[in-house]
């Protein structure tokens, strides 16, 4: 194995990485904070690719497809927020999931009566169709740049959360939302800012994996076990934890799934170190997040007035 064949599958660790985290930061938000189970996070992530799959055909500009699927994700979450989520906060999990499962089905259902069964595609932009060179390793200049999209969002989610004043009122509203009402804040309205933000993040996710992916229905069930586990091993609730354990499952998938074929060849044949790299490689996240769970309950880096 060379250095730029190692090099290079780190980087794509790191680009999985940072996509995980901007899929799991709403997720965190929305899941941890808000303590509402919304197995729908990754339809929302769906629907933002296909909205900027959109206008990306129809303007041939990565800009308005970004404007286009992020403040749709964000509008889909509000009205989510407001015509189901709100109903159902002092429910028992059970209806949450109940409810979020029957999204699913619906978000799937509607996207393939607008753009049809077919994988619906999106063009990398033309500015970012090339390569970078870093230290004589060639990489995608596309992939660079969602690791800086990436990387972006988590400071400004840290910001956000640990500098604002709306940070302030997300932790606040979150621990005693009685109080917070009282103290003249609209909660409802906070709770459904906090529900489309989650949702433009996974709107930023959409957009982003876009031209590496093909979007078609159902492409967010399969993301969101993985963002889920993500938020698990980073401690429910936890922003800081969702980072650092989107890196660590990304960085664990992808070397899984690149270098566990080659070291299974010693000991198989081709066809079928093939075929159980990259199933073992899944088995190693949910390897890792038992062995997380085993030596902390609450994850590696949970919430401290948890």
């Amino acid at each position: 194995m060379s250095l730029s064949l190692f090099t290079v599958q780190m980087l794509n660790g790191l680009q999985l990485g940072v996509l995980l985290f901007m899929l799991s930061a709403g997720l965190t938000l929305v899941f941890g904070i808000m303590n509402f189970v919304n197995l729908a996070h990754g339809s929302l992530y769906m629907m933002g690719a296909y909205f900027a799959a959109a206008a990306y055909v129809r303007s041939e500009s990565f800009v308005i497809a970004a404007l286009v699927g992020i403040a749709g994700s964000a509008a889909l979450g509000f009205a989510m927020e407001r015509i189901v989520a709100a109903r159902l906060y002092a429910r028992d999990h059970l209806d949450q999931v109940l409810a979020t499962f029957g999204l699913i089905l619906f978000f799937n259902e509607l996207a393939r009566w607008i753009w049809g069964a077919s994988p619906y595609y999106m063009n990398v932009p033309q500015a970012l169709s090339g390569t970078v060179s870093l230290f004589g390793i060639s990489y995608s200049a596309y992939r660079f740049a969602i690791i800086a999209v990436g990387l972006l969002v988590a400071l400004g989610c840290y910001l956000l959360i640990s500098k604002t004043r709306v940070g302030m009122l997300i932790r606040a509203g979150s621990s005693n939302p009685t109080i917070v009402a009282a103290l003249g804040i609209n909660i409802k309205l906070l709770n459904a800012a906090i529900f489309a933000l989650g949702a433009a993040l996974a709107g930023v996710a959409g957009l982003m994996s876009g031209p590496i992916l093909s979007v078609q229905p159902g492409m967010g069930e399969p993301i969101l076990i993985t963002a889920m586990i993500v938020i698990v091993i980073g401690g429910i609730g936890s922003v800081r934890g969702a980072f650092y354990s989107a890196l660590i499952v990304g960085l664990i998938d992808t070397a899984g799934r690149a270098f566990l074929p080659m070291l299974l060849r010693g000991i198989l044949d081709r066809s079928t170190a093939q075929a159980a790299g990259p199933a073992l490689a899944s088995m190693l996240i949910c390897i890792f997040m038992a062995a997380v769970l085993a030596l902390k309950p609450q994850g590696l880096f949970p919430v401290k007035n948890q």
